[in-house]
């Protein structure tokens, strides 16, 4: 008797990665179902649909899966993705933290709503086109244990093979029950292969621009998003040494580290050091190294451990802070981190994203500086 495929629903969004991805899964033999999400569009706006949802993209898309052979669905995610990531988007910058939108997609729509969306396909997987490396360890002593299979088989997931294009600072609130029912292609791919891969098969977009933006804040800069959803209340501008100096649109528009957009003459360039909520002060510096702006102690919330929380702390562990830059050495206690050396602007809402070595352990909020 043949041997059933195993059947994957795979996340395609119209653009090249998620499009390669599908492309070696159905090489590699499995019975593809192509899902492509509606998210959340700001009405009225028909100039700023989301850029991952877009009439464009979901052609693209189906192009794709048409080529490949292999039928695509779309599901409606409005709703939700409006509810726990735009509303909590607006409402962190309202209450003065910065937050991480793709951080949230991924826990909340895509490893949660939309796995769930792929059972009721009657899928064994769910696959992405993100750059992570999942690993295969196979231990006996561990079998039947949550998140491994019943061979003793257990999954780690690590930086990918591309560091510009890693994602893993991504994906950290991955569970590890989670691991034996998600694929990533894309792990052991440069982008430029990726590419190559996608003109060689002939998909027609390969060579699509990659998203750099927030999906939802399309064609526009994000402070004119926020100044039309959040109630701004301007405040003056104050130096380190006490100086008024002019007056700000109101707290949410400022980050630590800010230059741009400050808005002041005089002798600048000026760097935001602080944001004074209780006052309403926007606290900055003609330093961009200036001593404020440091910080080697935080703390963290809402926080996830992969494989369960780390009973000891080598100092072999690190941090990432945000996306894209490199990791640091650090120790951690009670949910407060303590960094090898001062980071520049550690900024609450970001998420701090650990690792051993190259493999992802978790992660969680920045809450609270300590100085």
């Amino acid at each position: 008797m043949k041997e059933k495929k195993k059947k994957v629903l795979i996340a395609m969004s119209g653009g090249v990665d998620s499009s390669v991805a599908a492309a070696i899964l159905k090489n590699q033999g499995y019975d593809c179902v192509g899902i492509f999400m509606h998210f959340w569009s700001e009405p009225g706006k028909t100039d700023r649909l989301n850029q991952c949802c877009s009439a464009e993209s979901f052609a693209a898309a189906r192009q794709v899966a048409h080529q490949l052979h292999f039928p695509i669905y779309t599901l409606n995610f409005e709703t939700e993705f409006k509810k726990k990531i735009v509303d909590n988007f607006l409402a962190q910058y309202q209450n003065g933290t910065t937050p991480n939108p793709c951080v949230r997609c991924n826990k909340f729509i895509k490893f949660d709503l939309l796995w769930r969306k792929a059972k009721t396909f009657g899928c064994d997987y769910l696959a992405t086109g993100h750059y992570i490396k999942k690993s295969e360890i196979r231990n006996p002593r561990f079998a039947g244990e949550a998140g491994r299979a019943k061979s003793g088989t257990s999954y780690t997931l690590s930086q990918a093979k591309d560091k510009a294009k890693d994602q893993s600072y991504f994906l950290y609130n991955l569970k590890s029950a989670q691991l034996p029912r998600l694929l990533f292609p894309l792990g052991n791919y440069l982008k430029t292969e990726v590419r190559q891969l996608a003109k060689e098969i002939n998909l027609p977009v390969y060579d699509k621009p990659d998203s750099q933006e927030i999906c939802f804040v399309k064609n526009e800069k994000l402070n004119d998003f926020l100044k039309r959803h959040l109630k701004l209340k301007p405040g003056p501008i104050i130096t380190v040494e006490g100086k008024t100096v002019g007056r700000h649109q109101g707290l949410p528009l400022y980050t630590l580290g800010q230059r741009k957009g400050i808005e002041i003459g005089g002798t600048g360039p000026f760097y935001v050091v602080k944001t004074d909520y209780k006052s309403n002060t926007l606290i900055i510096s003609n330093k961009k190294d200036d001593a404020n702006l440091f910080v080697r102690k935080f703390t963290i919330k809402e926080v996830n451990w992969i494989y369960g929380r780390p009973k000891n702390w080598p100092k072999r562990y690190s941090v990432k802070i945000r996306y894209q830059t490199p990791s640091i050495k650090c120790q951690m206690n009670n949910n407060t981190v303590t960094l090898s050396k001062s980071l520049r602007a550690v900024t609450p809402g970001q998420s701090a994203v650990f690792y051993q070595a190259k493999k992802l352990l978790g992660g969680g909020v920045i809450d609270k500086i300590r100085q």
